[in-house]
């Protein structure tokens, strides 16, 4: 079965804007964490990136590996980079990682041909 990121991000993101206008306080917490946990520190925003990417795959979520794929494009990490952060995701959760990890790499390919 084969995905298109690009597809399952749009359609998300589609909903993510209704709900920061049903739940704005809620919405409004989420978009200040991420910006924090996300922001360069000891660990840098690609790096942190490439964290989110292995607890995607780990998690087994769709939309986190697509927006996470996208950013990762976005911050210059190369393919190879996020194979490693995946292969964690793989060594941490075994077998059903391994389908989400394909997933991943699927997603990073998607978006990187766009740039």
């Amino acid at each position: 079965m084969s995905k298109d990121y690009k597809a399952i991000i749009a359609d998300i993101s589609a909903y993510t804007a209704e709900l920061r206008q049903v739940e704005p306080d809620t919405m409004a917490g989420f978009y200040a964490m991420s910006k924090a946990a996300g922001a360069d520190g000891a660990l840098d925003a690609k790096t942190k990136e490439l964290i989110t990417m292995a607890i995607s795959v780990a998690l087994r979520c769709d939309g986190c590996i697509g927006f996470h794929a996208k950013a990762l494009v976005n911050l210059g990490a190369t393919r190879k980079e996020v194979s490693e952060a995946i292969g964690m995701a793989i060594y941490m959760g075994g077998g059903p990682s391994v389908m989400y990890a394909a997933d991943a790499l699927r997603a990073y390919d998607q978006f990187a041909e766009e740039g």
